[in-house]
């Protein structure tokens, strides 16, 4: 039974910076006149492919009140808890989520908020409970028989297994209807020091919301079928993406390796759901590759061999919005779809996450 994603919806908080107006913020807090730290972070920001990331941090803001982060009349930069951090976590996403929940269910034709029937979210950047399952349901007035289900601190691939746990419970009921949320306030956790991992993530990782709606329903529109998926391992890659709870936030260890580890991994990696779907790669029609950054754009498409304009959605998406974590992957395929697809194309969607894990999914138009 065909299982199909009929509709993508995002969000973005209202605040935003220019990539040089972070790269300015950061030289002024952690260089103290290091010129070598000071061209390693220009250097960072100017080759990043990036012009602007999102943040649900205001502190930058001209004439804005001191938040945790900044205090513009000290003109002092602080480095709050993670208490501190997951606080405004919780306030911003206790209103983001249910917001991008109500515009999917608005904007999806055929589809209303008494027909849904499970609840995923999605979230590796904080923590409440209740929690934004809870809070959804409430903001909808959702009936509490809604299956709710919360994948936490998984990392930027997140959203494939949201994906496939979404499509498993349409292909067991077919009246099904399941909206997956992702939401990443990655700014939250950035680190005001020289380290290369802390400056390798405090240069792509940005905020932002994505939510789907999937059901085996005839789709009425341009949809989306969910063939089928695969998960990978690069074995090489398994100290180079990590992160933990530390004290002052969610440390990143991010080597300047994992796009090489990414490149000599991703033909094998795409194997399984090439065989899984009877393909070969040249008859793969789309690409829509997690912007991890612009040296992992740029490695895939390298180890694949592909044309230069293959990731132009992924490309078009890092230049405008930055890294954020789970939700990214929807706001590829929902480029790729406002790009225009044509029915029986085929999109290979892939994302990298700690371990280092590849995960894929091979989508047909329809």
């Amino acid at each position: 039974m065909p299982v199909y994603l009929h509709h993508i919806e995002t969000l973005l908080p209202e605040t935003s910076y220019a990539q040089e107006e972070i790269a300015a913020a950061l030289k002024r807090s952690v260089t103290q006149g290091d010129r070598r730290t000071e061209k390693i972070i220009h250097h960072l920001y100017a080759h990043s492919a990036i012009e602007r990331r999102a943040s649900v941090v205001t502190d930058f803001l001209p004439g804005a009140a001191p938040g945790i982060f900044y205090d513009q009349a000290a003109d002092a930069f602080l480095c709050p808890s993670t208490g501190a951090r997951n606080a405004l976590y919780t306030k911003a996403a206790r209103t983001m989520f249910p917001s991008i929940a109500a515009h999917a269910l608005e904007a999806a034709p055929g589809f209303a908020p008494e027909q849904l029937t499970h609840l995923i979210t999605v979230s590796c950047t904080g923590f409440f409970q209740p929690g934004p399952d809870f809070a959804i349901l409430k903001a909808l007035g959702l009936h509490a028989s809604v299956e709710r289900y919360h994948l936490g601190f998984m990392g930027c691939y997140a959203a494939f297994p949201a994906l496939r746990m979404a499509r498993a419970f349409c292909e067991a009921n077919p009246d099904a209807v399941v909206l997956v949320v992702c939401l990443e306030l990655c700014s939250l956790h950035v680190q005001w020091t020289a380290g290369m991992d802390d400056l390798l993530a405090g240069s792509v990782f940005a905020d932002g919301a994505s939510a789907a709606i999937i059901s085996a329903r005839e789709p009425v529109g341009a949809a989306l079928r969910l063939d089928a998926f695969a998960s990978a391992i690069a074995p090489a890659g398994d100290s180079d993406m990590a992160w933990t709870i530390g004290d002052i936030g969610f440390q990143m260890q991010l080597s300047s390796y994992v796009p090489e580890i990414i490149q000599t991994s991703v033909v094998a990696a795409i194997q399984p759901i090439l065989s899984k779907t009877h393909l070969t790669q040249e008859q793969v029609s789309h690409w829509a590759v997690h912007p991890g950054g612009r040296a992992i754009l740029d490695r895939v498409e390298k180890g694949l061999r592909l044309p230069e304009t293959a990731l132009a959605a992924s490309r078009e998406v890092l230049r405008n919005c930055g890294n954020m974590s789970s939700a990214t992957i929807l706001f590829v395929l929902k480029e790729l779809l406002t790009r225009g697809i044509t029915p029986s194309d085929t999109l290979l969607a892939m994302a990298f996450g700690p371990g280092l894990t590849i995960e894929t999914a091979l989508l047909t138009a329809v």
